[in-house]
């Protein structure tokens, strides 16, 4: 496990497929699974696959070393105050002397929360919510290395109302009765295409080390694995590819190739251009993974100079 802060730029590809669930749940909509009325795609924010990021490291990375100083607490969760919390950043970081300025004193509070907080260092914060010095500060937002798109069905889907009996009561006044009724909302088949980027310049900011990345792809790739309900049916990782900027000069230019792989050799776009997600030739629609044929046109020959392919979890 490398401690060193994070210097080459990664882009990746993330895929995943539901099955008889409900991914995410618009709740401008009564909690059906969100969509694009344009296209009629299924969608799932960033928030939703950042939230099981988070989950999966507060239940498995807690009780890890402390590399470099960082901590593996999650600052966004369910019953957190976090001006509380950002108030402890406050407190450890005061300094004793007359001359302290607040913009010094920001900049530690601001770091001290990124070494507590994996969340804060990876996917950054509003850290300003409380009072001085952190609000009305520079480094009250604090912009975090990791980023993720909107996960995007590769076809339509076709949310469907289930309706669903129970035979208990919650109310004296019903005992009477026979059963209730309530419903769920699923799709009964779908495949996701997120896309995410990190970058080393923020990464420098925060603290970001290559043991973190190592960590979130580990939580990505088992992220749907413990994080099991009735409403979201079945979730699968199916692929995660992973684009690594290595940068094209010789060992004997190495502040150049250090330089390029921080900026990145090739778009990413074109990069993610190289996975190909199609049909299978006679299948209408998908009902299963098993229609889709997933194709890596990448190989060491034809991957742009200056970048490597990490196959963290493949199917093609």
């Amino acid at each position: 496990m490398n401690n060193q802060i994070l210097t080459n730029r990664h882009d990746f590809l993330l895929l995943f497929d539901v099955e008889n669930g409900n991914p995410n749940g618009d709740p401008d909509a009564g909690n059906m699974p969100r969509i694009d009325p344009n296209t009629n795609k299924g969608i799932i924010t960033d928030v939703c696959l950042k939230r099981k990021v988070r989950n999966y490291v507060a239940e498995f990375a807690k009780d890890r070393g402390e590399p470099n100083g960082n901590k593996y607490n999650i600052f966004i969760q369910q019953g957190a105050v976090l001006n509380d919390e950002i108030k402890k950043g406050v407190e450890a970081t005061r300094s004793s002397l007359s001359d302290n300025k607040d913009e010094d004193w920001a900049r530690r509070a601001m770091e001290w929360l990124c070494r507590e907080f994996y969340d804060i260092r990876t996917f950054g914060a509003v850290i300003s919510t409380g009072e001085k010095p952190l609000k009305g500060s520079a480094y009250g937002q604090v912009r975090g290395p990791v980023q993720f798109t909107f996960a995007t069905s590769v076809h339509e889907i076709t949310p469907l109302e289930i309706t669903i009996t129970r035979c208990a009561v919650t109310k004296e006044e019903d005992r009477t009765k026979e059963r209730t009724m309530g419903n769920k909302h699923i799709v009964p088949y779908a495949l996701y295409v997120a896309k995410g980027f990190v970058s080393p310049a923020f990464a420098e900011r925060t603290g970001f080390t290559n043991a973190d990345l190592d960590l979130l792809f580990e939580a990505l790739c088992h992220m749907f694995e413990h994080d099991r309900s009735s409403a979201r049916g079945q979730m699968v990782i199916r692929g995660l590819y992973d684009f690594e900027h290595v940068g094209t000069q010789a060992a004997t230019n190495p502040a150049q190739n250090q330089r390029e792989a921080r900026v990145g050799c090739a778009h990413a776009h074109k990069l993610f251009e190289g996975i190909q997600i199609k049909l299978k030739e006679g299948v209408p629609f998908p009902r299963s993974f098993e229609d889709y044929d997933i194709t890596c046109m990448w190989n060491d020959e034809n991957l742009p100079r200056g970048v490597k392919l990490h196959k963290r979890i493949d199917v093609s």
